[in-house]
């Protein structure tokens, strides 16, 4: 295992203030260019004094600071903001404002590109396109209209929801991208001009809200840290504020309890013998919860629980009884975005005893059974099953308790902040030829609060794939975007998983920057010795472990506490599993 020695740490430190060097002088330029234009332009402008538009160039520089493209942090704040604003809480909200105008400027050009595309395939990438900066803009909003509401040194109050949004914001441009992967054509390169511009500049929203107490400091502001849940407060001891009174009836009791609001019936004993007869019937954006029970049948329909439709439960009556299922695939045409039989997107979304499947086969390449986008989304006993891209937990918090996920290639992957207890991940018998990987996590900037996180989970195989281990192997992940971060914990591994653990995706890309992690872990696949040996592969301690729990890193006693599924908050004792 490749640990950090105190010589690596002082050579990135050198490294680092050669950077932070470079990057003040870049600053420096920018900042005399942006004054020099200023001061030749009419004096005063709103009211503004040569000296005062200094001293709010000098303001912007301090914001941008924390951020990873800092020439479009400063050259786009200035252009925006009033000319003599030195107040933070202004300049970060311009720095969302211009973001957002960012976003929508790709927004607009899809439309325009996707009417004049030819190639069926670049035709469907730019309509998803549409849609996604559509999610994109949305969660930016979203996180400026609650940055309104707050003093800025009380922001730590709802860092981990901007920092959520802000990311997932990131993430649907990134996707947008991804789809124009063997189109043909000029549509791709012009879209993806646009959105290299958007996301270096939520990219330093992102790096700002992550900095904020520096950025703070830096203007010698006070910065108050939040409070926990435990603090000596009874509103807030009990349920966060996002909770409404309806929903805290439900999060306290049992599944068991629960009266649907619809049931659906293959046979006709229900209101609805469709699902998508009943997801029509949900109420657009309540903060009532609306329940269905979807009673047991193979269900073959497409499913999308949509953004205008929050604290959805559906519940089935097991994960081999109740299935929806469907085969729609990456090499019949359909964008891998599109291929999932159920996408969940509205917020607050919970299932139990429910089964997703995608029948194409290995031969189809991408076809996804489960896409999840839903803030706060809850899947307990259900079961995932396909091959290549099985579940993709695409964006936003997800939690995953007592679960089975199957598949071949990359059949968990996506740039989710989510964590599996209690899961069973189970290896499928893939194309001859190909290999098969558990995780392909997709964080892409250093500053996303985002990671698959496994603990107390059971990586095995199906009895078909046994037999032919050796000749077509299985890894635990491999790295999909520069930042990728997968965590192992304390899980059972069985002899399924080669001794190198790890698969690089191309040549050495990511190698340096992945973080992948093992701990506690037990089985006959566990054994770090053969482990390969990249600079990314880290050895972590307890306390580290710690901080990729649900309770800390997906804020668990806030919202999965409360719905009464099983949930381990932190690590289990260490060494307590070990056979």
């Amino acid at each position: 295992m490749a640990s950090i020695g105190s010589g690596e740490i002082n050579l990135n430190k050198k490294k680092m203030a050669l950077m932070g060097v470079s990057s003040l002088i870049l600053v420096a330029m920018v900042v005399a260019v942006t004054v020099g234009v200023s001061n030749k332009a009419a004096i005063g402008n709103k009211g503004a004094t040569t000296q005062q538009i200094q001293t709010s160039t000098k303001a912007i520089t301090q914001i941008c600071q924390p951020t990873d493209y800092k020439e479009a942090c400063v050259s786009s704040i200035s252009g925006a903001a009033d000319k003599n604003t030195t107040e933070p809480k202004q300049l970060i909200q311009v720095a969302f404002k211009v973001a957002i105008d960012k976003v929508k400027q790709a927004f607009s050009e899809s439309i325009v590109l996707k009417e004049a595309a030819k190639d069926p395939r670049t035709k469907e990438a730019l309509e998803n396109c549409g849609e996604l900066m559509n999610y994109s803009i949305d969660d930016l909003e979203s996180s400026l209209k609650q940055l309104g509401t707050f003093e800025l040194s009380k922001v730590d109050d709802l860092i981990d929801d901007l920092r959520t949004w802000l990311s997932a914001s990131m993430t649907y441009q990134e996707t947008c991208a991804d789809g124009f992967e063997g189109t043909k054509g000029e549509a791709s390169k012009k879209m993806k001009a646009v959105l290299k511009g958007a996301y270096e500049l939520t990219s330093n929203v992102l790096a700002i809200m992550t900095e904020i107490s520096s950025v703070l400091t830096s203007f010698n502001l006070p910065f108050f840290h939040r409070r926990l849940l435990s603090f000596n407060d009874p509103m807030t001891q009990d349920f966060p504020m996002w909770v409404s009174g309806e929903r805290r009836v439900l999060l306290q009791a049992s599944f068991n309890s629960i009266k649907p609001n619809v049931t659906v019936a293959k046979d006709g004993s229900g209101q609805f013998k469709t699902i998508n007869e009943a997801v029509a019937s949900i109420p657009k954006k309540k903060n009532e919860t609306y329940v269905i029970y979807i009673k047991e049948g193979v269900y073959e329909e497409y499913v999308e629980i949509e953004k205008s439709m929050w604290n959805v439960v559906m519940i089935g009556d097991g994960p081999t009884k109740t299935i929806v299922t469907g085969s729609k695939n990456y090499a019949d045409g359909t964008p891998t975005f599109k291929t999932a039989t159920v996408a969940v997107v509205g917020e607050g979304f919970m299932a139990k005893d429910m089964g997703f499947r995608n029948t194409a086969g290995p031969h189809k390449h991408q076809a996804v059974a489960l896409r999840v986008q839903s803030d706060r989304s809850i899947f307990y006993k259900c079961q995932m099953d396909g091959y290549q891209d099985t579940l993709y937990a695409h964006a936003h918090r997800q939690f995953y308790q007592s679960c089975t996920i199957s598949g071949t290639v990359d059949f968990i992957f996506g740039n989710s902040a989510v964590v599996f207890q209690n899961c069973k991940m189970v290896v499928r018998r893939p194309m001859d030829g190909q290999k098969n990987i558990v995780t392909a996590q997709g964080r892409k900037d250093r500053h996303e609060p985002t990671a698959i996180i496994l603990q107390n989970c059971t990586i095995t195989g199906e009895a078909a794939y046994f037999p032919v281990r050796a000749k077509l192997p299985s890894y635990l992940g491999r790295p999909w975007k520069a930042y990728s971060r997968t965590f192992i914990l304390q899980s059972q591994i069985d002899e399924v998983i080669h001794p190198d653990g790890w698969l690089p995706w191309n040549g050495d890309f990511a190698l340096n920057t992945c973080f992948y992690a093992e701990f506690d872990n037990r089985g006959k696949g566990a054994s770090m010795e053969r482990r390969v040996k990249w600079r990314g592969i880290k050895t972590i301690t307890e306390a580290h472990a710690q901080r990729f729990t649900a309770q800390n890193f997906i804020q668990g006693d806030k919202w999965i506490k409360l719905s009464g599924v099983p949930y381990t908050p932190g690590l289990l004792p260490v060494g307590s599993l070990a056979h």
